[in-house]
């Protein structure tokens, strides 16, 4: 897996990645990191056949594959090899689906529609959709583990980075602290609300654009700018989740919308209105920008496209 790129080859990999759209890019990568899940996860008949089906289709029922994208891209911003950033890129991938699978169960958002299709819980029961979450979350470390080394990061580096952003500090503190704040007849916070955010969101981002990076041996000083910029990025894409869940159709998100002001919870929109959310998703995303100076405008091309991408989403 890890050398399907080198030599001529890659050679003419840069060179088509440069002609390429933006468009075409984020196909490429969704295919990429796709067609390395399908090959790493059990297929659905492997026994007992059922998990390994809920675990597949809660994962190829689309999805944007933001976090595995932004790791492919961090890499090629520092001069990495695509093929030798996809094994953590399929991680993240997997820690993602994971995370959505427990979050529509029935005690914590109680979600019946993901990426268009029926929650996991809603297909096969609870028990299994737990399980399913649970043997996503196993294999992704699996998956992490065929990273291979470089002179500045090991695999217990990879291990910890990607740990420690989906463990008990960052992405399920994050969503324990969005229970314990969820229908409180005393307004949140801003600074709570940002806490949440920082937590379920940014951090995942973050460690993903430095795995990304940490595949291709990235001078400190590089390393701290993508993972800067994969913050920002965080923050202002769950600002612009925020304002979508109340201006668009279920239809067009493909899960449920206005569950989070039914639900009473912490959202931009319901603490500074739809304007002032839409101005602080433009300042994070312009402080992501400024964040990849050290890289350069040419090597960051792709992220600063990704960034403004984001941010004029719809759905």
């Amino acid at each position: 897996m890890h050398r399907l790129v080198s030599g001529t080859a890659q050679f003419q990999f840069m060179i088509d990645q440069m002609t390429e759209d933006l468009e075409s890019y984020l196909k490429s990568r969704r295919e990429r990191v796709d067609s390395v899940l399908r090959a790493l996860l059990p297929a659905s008949r492997t026994k007992p056949a059922t998990i390994h089906e809920a675990m597949r289709y809660s994962m190829f029922r689309g999805g944007k594959r933001l976090r595995p994208i932004l790791c492919l891209a961090a890499a090629e911003a520092c001069g990495g090899e695509l093929n030798l950033a996809l094994p953590p890129a399929a991680a993240l991938e997997c820690i993602h689906t994971y995370s959505l699978i427990h979050d529509d169960l029935p005690c914590m958002d109680d979600d019946d529609l993901r990426r268009g299709n029926p929650t996991s819980h809603r297909k096969y029961g609870e028990g299994i959709a737990v399980l399913a979450g649970d043997a996503l979350l196993t294999v992704a470390f699996e998956i992490l583990a065929e990273t291979l080394s470089t002179r500045r990061y090991e695999l217990r580096d990879y291990v910890s980075e990607l740990a420690v952003a989906s463990g008990s500090r960052h992405l399920i503190g994050g969503q324990v602290l969005d229970l314990e704040n969820e229908g409180q007849k005393k307004q949140v916070s801003t600074e709570m609300l940002k806490t949440i955010h920082q937590s379920k969101t940014a951090a995942l981002l973050r460690s993903s654009c430095r795995l990304g990076a940490m595949t291709a041996n990235a001078a400190p000083r590089k390393l701290s700018a993508v993972g800067d910029f994969g913050f920002d990025l965080g923050l202002a894409f769950q600002v612009i989740d925020d304002i979508l869940d109340v201006t668009q159709s279920s239809g067009k998100l493909g899960k449920s919308s206005g569950k989070d002001q039914a639900a009473g919870k912490a959202t931009y929109p319901a603490l500074f209105g739809l304007k002032g959310a839409r101005a602080e998703a433009g300042r994070l995303t312009e402080r992501a920008h400024r964040a990849l100076k050290p890289l350069g405008k040419k090597a960051s091309k792709r992220l600063h496209e990704i960034a403004d991408c984001l941010l004029d989403r719809n759905y």
